[in-house]
């Protein structure tokens, strides 16, 4: 009988900026959309043997833990992030846009590090060492047990990991290291790939802590493949406008600690610093009135944080009225435009609508939604809230408020720093509530009114139309 012929495994292919694979070539990636980065795959190796272990297998319980304990970095609000400061072995990345203060945030940590006696090592693969000591003499950054090296061959960066012995290593950035005799230019998927297991495979087998800065997308998504989220211990995002000087660093990944702290930062000309009451940068009224503005209070992961939230409303020229946002989400500002029509007579259908937030603030959890209503009702009959109020609340699509999580975190900072009064939604009926408010007392100095519907709530601080109405006639009595 003869024998069969084995087949030869079919070609397929993988696209070097994204890694998506498909089984014949196109021109077009289907994941990234990038042109002419579909190319043939390399043939699968063969499997592997068993080989000789590093060190034998033992009960965890023998495991010391002392060598994995948190060493701080200096910078007290990355040391929030990161559960507490760095471990040793741990691999951190790094990804914000360009221009955010990564390179400036991470030469502060290697500058604090060698302070407290560790060596550090600061690999730069963008800039030359003269740029970066320039950096330094600005923020005050040199130190002896700070060690500084231009390289982009990754060959080169372990034989400094070698000479040097750091406890620290920070590479800027992934995508600018090469590996010789890996297919592919810098950057690209299989690059990125090997450069970060081989500098992870170091960090693990030394105990050193290595943090990498990772580049973004257009998107907002870390460039390259998702496999170097999964081979790093922690993965952090640094944010901020660009035409603001606050910065924010946020762990989407942690294995170490939280992934709900965020740390707030002021990036200035002469370096960086920690911010650890970030709220003055975003409420400027706090004993004024001003009409068509009203302090909301939302959580940044563990960490509440009162921003100040204006409207403007104005007669529109035009048939289309226009809807402006900034720092708010503008499908949520429509749907409060609808709900105060519909449910609270405010008739903004013939006006132009802007809103936005103080200090480049963002607000995008539905707590803020009241708030919103509370500046659009003020901005509408040009009558400024009670002073030192803040609210907070969901509206919902029939205009009735509904609770948020963390409130009594949320009153408590509110009541530090100095506001008489919060509007709250009130509790459901027949819904357990571990920590209850009363429908009107004081709580740390400051009066927590609790309401059912935003209709209630702009009655209550004077800002609906039945209470602008009575204003009208009164003035109007008055003058004659």
């Amino acid at each position: 009988m003869p024998k069969t012929a084995t087949r030869a495994p079919r070609p397929s292919y993988r696209c070097a900026e994204c890694g998506w694979e498909t089984a014949k070539w196109v021109g077009r990636c289907g994941e990234c959309q990038a042109w002419g980065s579909v190319a043939e795959a390399s043939a699968p190796t063969q499997r592997q043997a068993a080989g000789p272990v590093t060190s034998p297998a033992v009960p965890i319980g023998q495991v010391r833990v002392s060598e994995a304990a948190f060493r701080g970095t200096g910078v007290a609000e990355l040391d929030r992030v990161l559960g507490g400061g760095l471990v040793p072995g741990a691999a951190i990345l790094l990804a914000g846009e360009p221009g955010v203060g990564k390179s400036t945030l991470l030469l502060e940590v290697a500058a604090q590090t060698a302070r407290s006696g560790r060596r550090v090592l600061y690999v730069t693969g963008e800039e030359s060492a003269g740029q970066v000591r320039l950096r330094a003499d600005r923020t005050g950054g040199v130190h002896d047990e700070l060690f500084l090296a231009a390289e982009t061959d990754l060959g080169a960066v372990l034989t400094h990991i070698e000479q040097v012995r750091p406890d620290l290593i920070v590479v800027d950035s992934v995508q600018t290291i090469g590996a010789a005799g890996v297919e592919g230019v810098p950057g690209g998927v299989t690059q990125v790939k090997e450069v970060s297991a081989a500098l992870v495979r170091v960090a693990k087998t030394r105990d050193i802590a290595t943090v990498l800065v990772g580049h973004v997308t257009k998107d907002g998504g870390i460039a390259g493949p998702r496999v170097l989220e999964h081979l790093v211990d922690v993965v952090l995002h640094f944010e901020g406008d660009r035409n603001s000087r606050f910065r924010m660093v946020r762990a989407v990944k942690n294995r170490f600690g939280p992934v709900d702290e965020v740390g707030c930062f002021d990036l200035a000309a002469d370096g960086i610093t920690a911010v650890a009451d970030p709220t003055g940068l975003f409420v400027e009224h706090l004993q004024g009135r001003v009409a068509g503005t009203c302090v909301a209070v939302t959580m940044e992961g563990r960490r509440p944080l009162l921003a100040e939230v204006q409207a403007l409303v104005t007669p529109s020229p035009h048939e289309r009225p226009r809807r402006t946002t900034s720092g708010l989400d503008g499908s949520r500002i429509a749907m409060v435009l609808a709900v105060l029509q519909q449910h609270c007579g405010v008739r903004l259908h013939a006006h132009d609508v802007f809103t936005s937030t103080v200090g480049g603030a963002r607000l995008s959890e539905p707590a803020s939604d009241l708030a919103v209503a509370v500046a659009l009702a003020s901005a509408t009959y040009v009558t400024p809230p009670p002073v030192g109020v803040v609210a907070m609340g969901e509206i919902g699509l029939a205009g009735e408020l509904r609770r948020v999580r963390d409130l009594p975190q949320r009153l408590a900072e509110a009541a530090r720093l100095g506001f008489k009064m919060a509007v709250v939604p009130a509790p459901a009926a027949g819904r357990h509530h571990p920590q209850p408010i009363a429908s009107d007392q004081v709580v740390d100095g400051m009066r927590v009114v609790e309401v059912r519907d935003v209709r209630s709530a702009l009655h209550l601080l004077h800002l609906d139309a039945r209470t602008k109405h009575a204003l009208e006639v009164v003035e109007g009595a008055d003058e004659r």
